[in-house]
């Protein structure tokens, strides 16, 4: 039978009553006893006793597990905590010919993100170089674009103060991993162990690259010996968790490493397909029932969004009569099931409302 921790009061009226009892004459019951003040602060300590226990319960198994516990759980099956990463990339610059940009020169984006070259570099008899650079502060904030415009902190000798990141952009930026996405690896380690390049072995390779969050992996898609892999990255730097370029150059080099000497591994980013949706007769039609609305779906789509599988339109009249408030909607648009093509992951995208 499942244990019940008992509250505060519980306990407070439990101790009390045992005073009683245990005291012939004495009442801990009345408002101004003595005793009625000690039976107060044991139980205080008890619930906390109790919560102690409580939390220690969790610490027990690996699904339940929390931060230090959780590390020692995941270093048990060989798994440690991703730990936050710098971007990486280079920074295409202008100027005289045989102007240098030294090792160790900065860069700012406009939102004071910086960027910091690796090594030297001298512009070429045509007026460019290419500075390899990385973020100087960890996380994916550190991601951008090829073409973002950034300029140099201090002024460089016969370097146009204006650059531009190169392609395929600044990727590998990555925050910490947090407990769910530990605990995620975790249980998918403990659940499907290594085959020696079964799919589910593809999609735990691929989770070992920072940032990389979901994975979907298609053997033979592209033809006998091929492997297809997909990933999202969710995160504020990734919309909608599509990766950029150099993102997938990423996960292809550490596929490449691990993966069977007989496979040929071909990571591809997903590609996006918004999904409109029109709900009609939402009630009640509040702003708050709105944003639970939205919400649901995001959810829904995250959760169930699979490259060129199906999207059932019944999961989306779920995901609104889920949200907190709705007692009554109809789903128009989408009128049906949905059927991706190859390598489409749906996202989602304008939702309309009428009556």
């Amino acid at each position: 039978m499942p244990f019940d921790r008992p509250t505060l009061p519980e306990l407070r009226d439990r101790i009390r009553r045992d005073f009683n009892a245990r005291l012939p004459g004495a009442d801990a019951l009345l408002r101004q006893s003595n005793l009625r003040v000690i039976a107060d602060v044991l139980a205080g300590l008890s619930h906390l006793h109790y919560g102690y226990q409580v939390w220690l319960s969790r610490q027990l198994f690996p699904d339940t597990a929390e931060t230090a516990f959780l590390e020692r759980w995941a270093s048990i099956w060989g798994l440690s905590r991703r730990p936050a990463t710098a971007a990486v990339g280079a920074i295409a610059v202008t100027g005289a010919p045989g102007a240098v940009v030294p090792a160790g020169a900065e860069f700012q984006r406009i939102d004071r993100v910086r960027y910091r070259a690796i090594d030297g570099a001298t512009l070429a008899a045509d007026g460019t170089a290419t500075v390899g650079v990385e973020a100087t502060t960890l996380g994916s904030t550190g991601d951008a674009l090829a073409g973002t415009s950034v300029t140099t902190v201090t002024a460089l000798a016969g370097v146009v103060a204006q650059a531009t990141v190169a392609a395929p952009g600044m990727a590998g930026g990555a925050d910490e991993e947090t407990d769910a996405q530990l605990r995620t690896r975790l249980l998918a380690r403990i659940q499907t162990p290594p085959m020696g390049g079964a799919a589910n072995d593809y999609v735990d390779w691929a989770l070992e690259v920072p940032g990389v969050t979901r994975v979907w992996v298609a053997p033979l898609e592209q033809g006998p010996g091929t492997v297809v892999v997909r990933f999202a990255m969710d995160d504020p730097a990734h919309p909608n968790g599509i990766p950029t370029a150099a993102d997938v150059a990423l996960v292809q080099a550490h596929l490449d490493e691990v993966r069977p000497v007989t496979a040929q591994v071909i990571v591809l980013a997903p590609v996006p397909h918004a999904v409109d949706v029109t709900i009609g007769a939402l009630t009640p039609d509040t702003p708050a029932v709105r944003t639970a609305v939205v919400a649901e779906l995001t959810d829904t789509f995250f959760r169930h969004g699979v490259p060129g599988a199906v999207l059932f339109v019944s999961w989306l009249w779920e995901a609104v009569s889920l949200a907190s408030g709705e007692r009554h909607h109809r789903i128009i648009e989408p009128p049906g099931d949905l059927t991706l093509g190859v390598g489409e992951l749906p996202i989602l995208g304008t939702i309309t409302y009428v009556d």
